[in-house]
């Protein structure tokens, strides 16, 4: 039986031009939604939280103040209102004037002056007392109030430096404060050494505007911690030789450093800045002397410049004698045989022993020359056996004597390796007494 017919085709409807096709049919059947047409391009809404808020400095110093007003000077309720505050105002976002009310009472203008027509308050370090326990009650309220926004960290050493450059700006007791103030939050360790940077401004030099500051700040940084402290928060930051940048550089020498900080109270700092040059000159002492052997400079032109080193640096005949032996023993490669090393020593020091024998003109200085020989000859052990040889040389070209020789063996020397080189150093210690004895008969005879 053949298949039955198709259905007969049904007429579509004809559209003409301009006008919109029928929608299709809609299938009830089908449970799935039907994509709706969209025009092109999309439109989408924007967010509240994502629209970026105007910046608006001058409204939150209002709020600040505002809340200021109301806590007083109570310090205890001034933190406790910051503590509170950094959770509906935005400190990250506003940090610097945060910190200019906090410090000046409202927002500084550059070069560190209060706007007139700007809000302003009295509870601020500016406005305080001026004296180490006020400044040591807003330390703190700065210390809780960083501890417990930690973000805040970066934005107020900036600040500190940006004061610090405004200082012209400020009163002498505003300055005061402000110095009281770094000085403790130094000591504490919430501010970095490095902000002192703005102290080395020339137009802050210049005016000693600088120096000034420094005292009161090391006072009270001093009176927290010790000098010891100090010293090593500078020396963290490159700081602890440029302390005499903080005069001009006509005046940049240690004297002067020393009778300003001295008469300000603070003899304790000039003596460690007095170390610290010395320390550096014997450093480029001991350099430039190593230079000038291996360049093989005669010994009057070298002896002449240690000694202009000496007084130009205050530097004494004791530690010029150890840095001399230093650079006399390190322009040599040394033999590592034992047995060969005492002779290429003899041979290398009795070149040298003119040179040592200008700095030994006092019995401390032999008396340091031998501790620093027994010192060497231990810590280098192919020298243990070279010691006697050493001293009895340097005996015979008159760079040692014998008083100290005998002083460094009775009860001078050093511990290391003290049985050994005792025991090197006996007969010949005999011989000199022996000869001391002789010595004092003839003289009593020739009486």
């Amino acid at each position: 039986m053949p298949p039955p017919p198709p259905p007969p085709a049904r007429n579509k409807p004809s559209t003409t031009v301009g006008e919109a096709a029928p929608p299709p049919p809609v299938s009830f059947m089908n449970n799935q939604k039907q994509q709706k047409p969209t025009l092109s391009g999309q439109r989408f809404k924007t967010r509240k939280r994502d629209e970026k808020e105007r910046f608006d400095p001058t409204q939150f110093q209002d709020c600040i103040i505002q809340g200021l007003t109301e806590t007083g000077t109570d310090l205890e309720a001034v933190a406790k209102f910051l503590d509170a505050s950094g959770a509906k105002l935005d400190y990250r976002r506003y940090a610097e004037t945060l910190f200019d009310i906090l410090v000046a009472g409202g927002m500084l203008a550059p070069g560190g002056t209060l706007a007139d027509d700007m809000m302003r308050t009295d509870v601020c370090v500016f406005a305080a007392q001026e004296d180490l326990e006020t400044m040591q009650a807003f330390a703190q309220v700065f210390n809780k109030l960083i501890r417990r926004y930690k973000y805040l960290e970066k934005g107020f050493e900036d600040e500190v430096k940006k004061l610090l450059l405004f200082l012209k700006g400020f009163s002498e007791s505003e300055r005061n404060k402000l110095a009281m103030l770094t000085g403790i939050l130094l000591a504490n360790g919430t501010l970095n050494a490095s902000i002192l940077n703005s102290l080395y401004n020339e137009n802050l030099v210049k005016e000693g505007v600088s120096a000034a500051f420094a005292v009161k700040l090391f006072k009270s940084w001093i009176n927290e911690k010790d000098i010891n402290a100090v010293a090593s928060s500078l020396r963290r930051v490159n700081m602890d030789n440029r302390l005499m940048e903080l005069f001009p550089a006509n005046k940049q020498s240690v004297e002067h450093f020393m009778k300003y900080f001295t008469e300000a109270g603070l003899k304790e700092l000039s003596e460690y800045v007095r170390n610290q040059q010395t320390i550096g000159a014997r450093k480029e002492l001991q350099k430039e002397l190593q230079e000038q052997m291996s360049r093989g400079d005669p010994f009057k032109d070298i002896i002449l410049y240690v000694k202009e080193e000496m007084k130009k640096n205050n530097i004494s005949e004791q530690t010029v004698i150890g840095i001399i032996w230093s650079s006399v023993m390190s322009t040599v490669e040394w033999n590592k045989k034992e047995e060969l090393v005492a002779e290429q020593a003899i041979k290398h020091l009795k070149q040298y022993s003119p040179l040592l024998a200008a700095f030994t003109t006092q019995g401390q200085s032999e008396l340091t020359l031998l501790l620093k020989i027994q010192e060497y000859c231990y810590d280098n052990i192919h020298f243990m056996k070279a010691f006697q040889k050493i001293v009895v040389l340097f005996y015979k070209a008159e760079v040692l004597s014998e008083e100290p020789i005998l002083k460094w063996y009775k009860d001078a020397h050093l511990a290391k390796g003290k049985s050994v080189f005792l025991e090197q150093m006996k007969k010949f210690v005999e011989w000199l007494k022996n000869a001391e004895e002789e010595s004092g008969s003839d003289s009593e005879e020739g009486d």
